[in-house]
């Protein structure tokens, strides 16, 4: 399930809103609240803009949309397409109720009123089951969700002690496609060159009795 969700400023990591958690969620969050700080600092304008970062039982799932990152940490077994439908919702009603006012704020958490749609969307993709419904209510699930393939996976150890950057990620999603169209056109060009194989003798032995039976008869 969805536990507790984050907004900052993409371009200086300033909190926009935040979920008010309980005590309880604040204890056990305590480092990966820590961690989703981390994430932030390392946010740069070619970072990739949708990110799934596993850390112990949670994962940390990312999207940026205009100058505005939206971070949930849910448990790690919640699947990841809902949490992206989850953060999609966000990101569409933030842009629709506070979108001109991002870059001109300037005190953290100016926008904690969210709060209370925060609250609300958390509760419809609490579980899987209530997820899914609600996701295919909002016609979110398979049609209007970017290809789950494209959202980025990486351990935090990986991403935050070893040094990998998300700008490296961008550019191995980015290296990943271009090999795929590679890949695509070559299988297209030897399916093509197998049907000439395939359908040339044929098509010349059709040919040469034209011919004949052309010159024979006319």
């Amino acid at each position: 399930m969805v536990r507790s969700t984050i907004i900052v400023r993409a371009s200086d990591a300033l909190p926009l809103a935040a979920s008010v958690d309980d005590e309880q969620t604040e204890q056990t969050l305590q480092e990966h609240k820590q961690q989703s700080k981390l994430i932030f600092r390392r946010i740069t304008p070619n970072a990739e803009p949708r990110c799934s970062i596993e850390s112990g039982p949670y994962t940390l799932h990312y999207l940026i949309a205009e100058n505005v990152v939206f971070l949930t940490i849910a448990d790690k077994s919640y699947p990841r397409k809902l949490a992206f439908s989850y953060l999609e919702e966000l990101a569409k009603e933030f842009a629709n109720t506070y979108g001109p006012k991002v870059e001109t704020v300037r005190k953290p958490y100016a926008f904690v009123g969210f709060d209370t749609f925060m609250s609300k969307t958390a509760r419809l993709y609490r579980d899987t089951r209530t997820a899914n419904a609600a996701s295919s209510n909002l016609d979110k699930l398979n049609d209007d969700l970017h290809d789950v393939t494209r959202i980025m996976t990486k351990n935090m150890e990986e991403l935050l002690w070893r040094g990998d950057s998300l700008d490296r990620m961008s550019q191995l999603s980015t290296s990943l496609k271009s090999d795929s169209e590679k890949y695509r056109k070559a299988a297209r060009n030897i399916n093509y060159q197998a049907m000439l194989r395939k359908y040339a003798p044929l098509g010349a032995a059709a040919f040469l009795i034209i011919i004949v039976f052309y010159w024979r008869f006319f």
